[in-house]
C-alpha cells in the first residue's frame, strides 16, 4: 500500500440541508476484512439530493460523510484477512452493506437486513464513491464485473437493481401480459427494457415529458401516453379483456397512485417505487379489482445485482447516460436538482 497517495479528492456532505464540497481528505488504508477499490465510476441519484435537502434528525445517521453510493472500482489494496486475488479486479459495488449475520441476509434479502438501523452504506451514512478510492468493509459487498464499462455499470447499481427487484416477483404476470411503467426516466427506462424481454403483449409507458416518451419508445412501449390519464383509454382497450396486469410506478405521487391502481385488471399487481409523497387509502373490496395488490420494494439484495450486471455484460441492459469529472460533481448535481439531466448523471474520477 505504499505505493498509494496520502490524499484523495471527495465529495462530502457537512452539514444537513447544505450543498456538498469537494475537499482534500486522506486516502484510507484498508485493515481486516476491508478492501479499497479505486473509483472508476459513481453514479448520482436524485436520493443524494433527498439526503443533502433533510432536516436535522430526519435520517439514522449524520454527517460528515462522502456522497456516492453507485460505485464501480478497482480493487487495489486490501487488509491481511482478505484473499490475495482480489486486487486488480473491477468490480460493482452493492450499496447496502448489511450485516450478513440476521435472518433476512441468510435468506439471501440483504437489503431487508434487520441490523440496519443507522447508516446503509457507501454515500448513505458511511464514506461513498465519490471520491478518488472508497473503503468497502467487506468483500461480500463485491460483485465481478470484468469487462464491463464502469460507466454504464455504475448506475445499474441502483437504479438498474431497483428496476430489476421491482419486477422480479411478477415476471409471471408480464408474458402475454399488460404493463405499464409509469416515469420513464433513470429507473422506469431501465424498467422498460426489462419488462421488454419478457414479452408482454403490451407495455404502455406513461410520461409528461415528449422526449420520454420518444425514449419509451424506442426502447420497446407498445404504447406511449402523457398521464395515467392517458393511459388508462389505451388500457381499456386492450386485447384479452381491460385492465393492467402490473403497474409499475416510478413516481410514487398522490395522482399516480390513486389512477394506477384503477388500471388494474383483477388480480393486477402495484409496485410502488418513487417517492414523490402519494398516499393511497387501501381496503378489500369497494372499487378496487379482486385480488389486487401493492409492493414497496426497496433496491435490491446482492443476487439480484449479480443479475444485473450479467444483463450489463450481454448488452441486455443499458443506462442512458452523462459523464462529468470528480471536478464537475456539483455542477453534476446542480443539473439533476433542476431536471437537466437525461438518464442518469455518471462521475468518472480518473477521466
Amino acid at each position: 500500500m505504499s505505493e498509494l497517495p496520502e490524499t484523495m479528492s471527495a465529495v462530502r456532505l457537512h452539514d444537513w440541508g447544505k450543498p456538498p464540497r469537494l475537499e482534500e481528505v486522506p486516502v484510507p488504508r484498508p485493515t481486516g476484512q476491508q478492501v479499497l477499490l479505486q473509483v472508476e465510476a459513481a453514479g448520482l441519484c436524485h436520493s443524494d439530493l433527498h439526503i443533502m435537502d433533510a432536516a436535522p434528525g430526519m435520517l439514522p445517521y449524520r454527517p460528515p460523510f462522502t456522497l456516492g453510493h453507485e460505485v464501480v472500482g478497482t480493487v487495489v489494496a486490501t487488509g491481511d484477512e482478505v484473499a490475495n486475488d482480489l486486487p486488480g479486479g473491477r468490480y460493482a459495488v452493492h450499496g447496502i452493506w448489511s450485516c450478513g449475520h440476521c435472518r433476512q441476509c441468510l435468506r439471501g434479502r440483504e437489503n431487508y437486513c434487520v441490523a440496519l438501523t443507522g447508516p446503509i452504506g457507501g454515500g448513505i451514512g458511511y464514506d461513498g464513491g465519490l471520491a478518488e478510492y472508497l473503503l468497502v468493509p467487506t468483500a461480500d459487498h463485491l460483485v465481478p464485473a470484468p469487462g464491463v464499462d464502469p460507466v454504464a455499470l455504475a448506475p445499474l447499481t441502483d437504479a438498474g437493481l431497483t428496476a430489476y427487484h421491482a419486477l422480479r416477483p411478477y415476471t409471471g404476470l408480464v408474458p402475454g401480459g399488460v404493463v405499464v411503467v409509469v416515469g420513464i426516466g433513470g429507473l422506469g427506462h431501465l424498467a422498460l427494457q426489462l419488462v421488454a424481454q419478457l414479452e408482454p403483449c403490451a407495455i404502455v409507458a406513461v410520461d409528461a415529458r415528449e422526449e420520454a416518451r420518444a425514449l419509451a419508445g424506442r426502447l420497446g412501449a407498445t404504447v406511449v401516453a402523457a398521464s395515467v390519464g392517458e393511459a388508462a383509454a389505451a388500457v381499456s382497450g386492450m386485447d384479452g379483456g381491460p385492465g393492467a396486469d402490473l403497474v409499475l410506478d416510478f413516481v410514487g405521487s398522490e395522482e399516480t397512485l390513486r389512477r394506477g391502481v384503477s388500471l388494474l385488471a383483477p388480480g393486477g399487481q402495484l409496485a410502488l417505487v418513487g417517492s414523490a409523497g402519494g398516499r393511497l387509502s387501501v381496503a378489500k373490496g369497494a372499487d378496487l379489482p379482486r385480488g389486487w395488490g401493492i409492493t414497496a420494494p426497496f433496491w435490491g439484495p446482492r443476487r439480484d445485482l449479480e443479475q444485473v450486471a450479467a444483463l450489463a455484460s450481454q448488452g441486455k441492459l443499458h443506462a442512458e447516460t452523462e459523464t462529468y469529472r470528480l471536478d464537475q460533481a456539483l455542477e453534476a448535481y446542480e443539473r439533476l436538482r433542476a431536471g437537466e439531466v437525461h438518464g442518469r448523471a455518471v462521475v468518472a474520477p480518473g477521466r
